[in-house]
């Protein structure tokens, strides 16, 4: 397994209500959650029902959440995320170092990359590596840079398919 897989990088959903143990409902709305791991090294992805989730029922070291509708069947589909999401996580894990969470931004740049919400202004060459500076479209300023943590092309292509299950997504 790589050195970012899913030994180390984001469980995927399960289908079941971590409150209650029950299904979650297909084609009814219903909450994901990012949990950061007590070992630092990822993150639980873990959902809730919307009554469960209104019922004020949280999981412990939550990152991030979300809503989503279930799907009513076990093929993937194309499900439009909320760059709103995305650009929330991508936000977020700026300031953190540990190398997981590096890989994971790297990936979330290269998704709204993609989305065209970012674009590609310059490149650094650091003594650990390349740094991106990327900057959000329509927005002036200081580039955000991020960090190329020099994954190999099947790495990235794990890690994106992962997130693309985590976020119930096609990327």
């Amino acid at each position: 397994m790589s050195r970012f897989g899913n030994t180390q990088g984001v469980s995927r959903p399960t289908g079941v209500c971590a409150s209650t143990g029950n299904p979650l409902a297909k084609n009814e709305p219903a909450m994901a959650t990012l949990c950061e791991r007590e070992d630092d090294e990822g993150f639980d992805r873990l959902d809730f029902s919307v009554e469960a989730w209104e019922q004020g029922n949280r999981p412990k070291r939550l990152f991030s959440h979300w809503r989503y509708i279930v799907s009513d069947t076990d093929k993937k589909e194309k499900i439009g995320i909320d760059d709103a999401v995305l650009t929330d996580l991508f936000e977020r894990l700026a300031d953190d170092e540990r190398p997981q969470r590096v890989a994971f931004r790297y990936i979330l740049a290269l998704v709204l990359l993609r989305k065209r919400k970012l674009k590609l202004v310059g490149r650094e060459d650091a003594q650990d590596g390349e740094i991106w500076l990327l900057q959000f479209r329509g927005t002036d300023g200081e580039p955000t840079r991020v960090k190329n943590p020099g994954i190999a092309e099947e790495e990235i292509q794990d890690l994106s398919e992962q997130l693309g299950e985590i976020l119930q997504g096609d990327f």
